[in-house]
């Protein structure tokens, strides 16, 4: 009897001991990141003009290579222009293989073809997913005069989860880019 009062007050004292809450740790939170839609200003150039956003800076480096900086992102589109002298098809080998040097870190790139003959511009625009230098790249033409191409990159390490917001803003701003570039 008095074993089975001892093995009770054993699993009652066990019971009363097992009742407090555990701690559950909190999962990590990540900000919410959000960007504001800008308002469209033109860049003309001597080849060219397009609309681009007033939130990024234009630096004009010369007629041929600048870029647009987002300094709240961290980021850049780097745009580069040339003059096609025959040479169409290897400036857009060039352009694609630029693109893809990136499918050694990347998940999937995705390549979205641009066509719009009011206008006389011809192009793809190349989505990388995943830990790449680069989440975006572009490449235009008319296919006679003008080649431009364009990359998104970001001063950071790449980590395609914290970055995607600010990559898929700039992509939107590509977007904006090449459906309102004009060739001159």
């Amino acid at each position: 009897m008095r074993y089975k009062i001892m093995v009770l007050l054993f699993v009652f004292i066990v019971f009363l001991g097992s009742c407090e809450d555990q701690p559950i740790p909190k999962p990590k939170a990540q900000m919410r990141l959000e960007y504001p839609q800008g308002a469209s200003s033109p860049l003309e150039t001597e080849n060219f003009s397009f609309d681009y956003n007033e939130l990024a800076t234009p630096n004009l480096e010369s007629e041929t290579a600048f870029s647009l900086e987002y300094p709240d992102m961290k980021g850049a589109i780097f745009l580069s222009y040339k003059k096609i002298d025959g040479n169409l098809e290897k400036l857009i080998v060039d352009a694609k293989r630029l693109s893809y040097e990136h499918a050694v870190k990347a998940d999937n790139i995705v390549e979205q073809p641009y066509v719009n003959p009011d206008k006389q511009v011809y192009g793809s625009l190349f989505e990388v997913q995943g830990n790449a230098a680069s989440q975006s790249q572009f490449f235009v033409t008319d296919s006679t005069e003008h080649f431009l191409t364009g990359s998104v990159y970001f001063y950071v390490k790449p980590n395609y989860d914290s970055i995607l917001p600010a990559a898929a803003y700039l992509q939107n701003d590509i977007r904006r880019i090449i459906e309102t570039l004009e060739w001159k």
